[in-house]
C-alpha cells in the first residue's frame, strides 16, 4: 500500500530556491502549451461531447481561453444518475482498504504533477504561485488523510456485547453524492469533496464550478488512471439551475456537498429537505457558506505580528477565501499604530498577472465578482474612511487594489456582509470584551483570530469567540488538513469540519448488528 506510517501534510514549495522557480516556470510553459483544449462529460466512463460549452478564461487576461468543457443538460444528468446508481451496487461492496488504495495512488499521481496542477490554478483561477502551490498541496492532503481515516473506520467502532450476544457497530455507504465545489479552492476543495464520498463507498456526480471546470476535468482523469471504476465518478458540468438544482431535487440523490455563497447554500439546504415522489430517504447535506471573519488585536499584543497577520488574512488570494480576515477590530489604545503598520505593509503589495512570481495579488475571478467588490468599495467610501486602495481595472483582467477602510461602525454593511475581495474594514473597541462582542455580531461564524499576550484574555476568547476555527497570534486563514479541521458555526454552514476525524462519518450510515450465539 502506498502510504507512510503516519500522516503528515504535503510540504509547501520554497520558491526562494531558484531550482524550484525554474521547475514552476517549466510547468507554466507546459500548461500554456496545452490551453484551449475541449473536455467532454464523463458519464459511466463514456466521454460525451455536447454543443453547449462552458468556456474557462484566464481572469488575468480575459482574451486567453483555458479550455472549453461540455455542458450537461437534465437528460444527461439523469443518465449520470443511472450510471452512478448502477456503479454503487458494486462499489459499496469493495473492501474499504482497496478504495483507500485508489486515493493513495491518486495522491501519488498528483504529487508527481504538483507543479502542473498549480500552474493550471495560476492560469484558470488567477492564483499567485504560493497560493496555487498550497491549493494543490491541500488536495494531496485530503486524499492522504481521508484514505487513512477510512482505514481506521472500515471495521466500525467497538460497542458492548452481552452474554450470548455479539454486537457490532459498522459504517455503510449512503448512495449517490452530488458534489458542487467552489472556484476559489478549485483543486483542494474540489478534490476533498469528491474523494470523501468516494472512499466511503458512495458514487459521485461532480458538478464543478463554472469558472474553473478544467482543473476538475484533469482530476477526474487522474482518478480514472488510479483505478476508479466506470460510473463511480461522473463529471457533469452544467448550469446551476438546470443541472445543479435538478440534481439537488432528484429523488435518488442521497448526499449533497456544497461550498459557496450563503444565498445558494441556504437554497440548497431548503430544497434538499423536500421529499419528492419516489424518494425513500432523507437527504444528507454538507454545506459551507463562507464568513465575515475578524482579526481582534488586544492592547497587550505584538503589533508587528498583528499587522502582518491582518495583511495576510485580508489580501491573500485577493481576499477570495471564506476564511479571509475582512474585519479588523483593534483596541483603541493601539488602533492608530496598528492601522499605520498595516497600511505600510499594504503599500508594498504588488498586484498583477500571477504568472509572474513577483506579484503578491492576482485578479479576482470574473466580472461578476469584480462588479460586486467594486460596488462594496463604493459603499465603504460612504461608511468609512478610505485609507489605501479603492482602485480597480478590468480592461484586461479583473484587478482590484488592496483596500482598507478605517473608522467603520461595527454594524456597517462592509463590516457585516461578505465581500469576498481584497477589502478590510477597521473599527475600534474600547476594551477586550467589546472587541469579542463586535467579533460575534455577524451572522457568520467561520474563522477568527486574536492577537494578544494577555493569557486571561486568550482563555476568555477560547470560550466566547463563537467561530468554528479560532487562531491565536497568527492569521485566520490557511487551515491544514488533519491539523486544523475546517468548518464554521451559524450561517457559515453545517460545521462539517473538512479535513478532520469526523468528516468521513458524515458520508456514511451507522449500522448496528446484533447476533445471538
Amino acid at each position: 500500500m502506498i502510504m507512510t506510517t503516519t500522516y503528515k501534510h504535503e510540504p509547501f514549495t520554497d520558491f526562494s530556491n531558484e531550482e524550484n522557480r525554474r521547475a514552476f516556470e517549466a510547468a507554466l510553459n507546459q500548461v500554456e502549451a496545452s490551453l484551449g483544449q475541449d473536455y467532454p462529460l464523463i458519464i459511466g466512463g463514456e466521454r460525451i461531447s455536447t454543443e453547449e460549452k462552458l468556456v474557462s478564461v484566464n481572469p488575468a487576461n480575459k482574451e486567453e481561453i483555458i479550455g472549453t468543457v461540455s455542458k450537461a443538460n437534465q437528460a444527461l444528468a439523469d443518465q449520470a444518475m443511472d450510471a452512478a446508481l448502477e456503479a454503487f451496487e458494486s462499489w459499496r461492496k469493495w473492501d474499504p482498504a482497496a478504495r483507500a488504495e485508489i486515493l493513495f495512488r491518486a495522491a501519488a499521481k498528483v504529487r508527481r504533477r504538483k507543479h502542473e496542477f498549480s500552474a493550471l490554478l495560476v492560469k484558470e483561477a488567477g492564483k499567485p504561485w504560493k497560493e496555487a502551490d498550497a491549493d494543490t498541496a491541500e488536495a494531496i492532503d485530503f486524499m492522504e488523510y481521508y484514505a487513512r481515516q477510512m482505514l481506521e473506520l472500515k471495521d466500525g467502532k467497538p460497542v458492548n456485547s452481552r452474554e450470548g450476544e455479539v454486537n457490532r457497530y459498522i459504517y455503510t455507504p449512503t448512495g449517490v453524492s452530488v458534489v458542487i465545489p467552489p472556484w476559489n479552492f478549485a483543486c483542494a476543495i474540489m478534490v476533498g469533496t469528491t474523494v470523501a464520498p468516494l472512499v466511503t463507498g458512495n458514487t459521485v456526480l461532480l458538478k464543478p464550478a463554472e469558472s474553473t471546470p478544467v482543473i476538475a476535468a484533469k482530476f477526474v482523469e487522474v482518478l480514472e488512471e488510479a483505478g476508479v471504476p466506470k460510473g463511480v465518478v461522473n463529471f457533469v458540468p452544467g448550469d446551476p439551475i438546470e443541472v445543479g438544482e435538478y440534481l439537488v431535487d432528484h429523488p435518488k440523490t442521497a448526499l449533497i456537498t456544497f461550498t459557496g455563497s450563503r444565498a445558494v447554500g441556504t437554497r440548497i439546504y431548503q430544497r434538499a429537505s423536500v421529499v419528492h415522489e419516489g424518494q425513500t430517504h432523507l437527504k444528507r447535506v454538507i454545506i459551507e457558506m463562507g464568513g465575515k471573519d475578524t482579526m481582534v488585536v488586544d492592547r497587550e499584543a505584538d503589533l508587528d505580528l498583528a499587522a502582518e497577520a491582518i495583511v495576510t488574512s485580508a489580501f491573500g488570494f485577493s481576499g477570495q477565501k471564506c476564511s479571509a480576515g475582512s474585519r479588523a477590530v483593534i483596541h483603541e489604545d493601539v488602533y492608530d499604530e496598528v492601522l499605520e503598520k498595516v497600511v505600510r505593509l499594504t503599500k508594498d503589495l504588488t498586484v498583477g498577472d500571477p504568472r509572474s512570481h513577483q506579484n503578491y495579488m492576482g485578479p479576482v475571478i470574473n466580472q461578476k465578482a469584480f462588479d460586486k467588490i467594486t460596488g462594496y468599495i463604493d459603499i465603504g467610501k460612504e461608511e468609512g474612511r478610505l485609507v489605501i486602495g479603492g482602485e480597480a481595472d478590468d480592461s484586461k483582467g479583473y484587478f482590484i487594489q488592496p483596500t482598507i477602510f478605517a473608522d467603520v461602525d461595527p454594524k456597517a454593511r462592509i463590516m457585516q456582509e461578505e465581500i469576498f475581495g481584497p477589502v478590510v474594514a477597521f473599527c475600534k473597541a474600547k476594551n477586550f470584551d467589546e472587541a469579542i462582542e463586535i467579533a460575534n455580531n455577524t451572522e457568520y461564524g467561520l474563522t477568527g483570530a486574536v492577537i494578544s499576550n494577555n493569557a486571561e484574555h486568550i482563555e476568555r476568547a477560547k470560550r466566547d469567540f463563537h467561530v468554528g476555527n479560532l487562531y491565536f497570534n497568527r492569521n485566520c486563514t490557511g487551515a491544514i488538513v488533519g491539523y486544523h479541521p475546517f468548518g464554521g458555526f451559524k450561517m457559515s454552514g453545517t460545521d462539517s469540519k473538512a479535513g478532520g476525524p469526523d468528516y468521513l462519518i458524515l458520508h456514511m450510515q451507522a449500522k448496528t448488528i446484533s447476533q445471538m450465539l
